[in-house]
């Protein structure tokens, strides 16, 4: 039991993480798209940072792997 507890403890310590890079990240986008002209390439290399995060932690992808091997 006491594992399940130190499971969870870190499983949302890392959703918080995830939830606080996640933020940043938006707002380093809004500051990049408010300060350059031309900011597109370095918005998509973000939205592709952040699309990442979500599916990596928030869709579970490492679990259904592991499940398939």
């Amino acid at each position: 039991m006491n594992v399940d507890k130190e499971s969870k403890s870190n499983q949302r310590r890392v959703g918080f993480i995830v939830i606080v890079v996640l933020a940043v990240l938006t707002a380093l986008e809004f500051w990049i798209s408010a300060a350059l002209i031309e900011p597109l390439p370095y918005l998509t290399i973000i939205a592709l940072i952040k699309a990442g995060l979500i599916v990596y932690y928030f869709m579970h992808v490492t679990q259904i792997r592991h499940k398939e091997a």
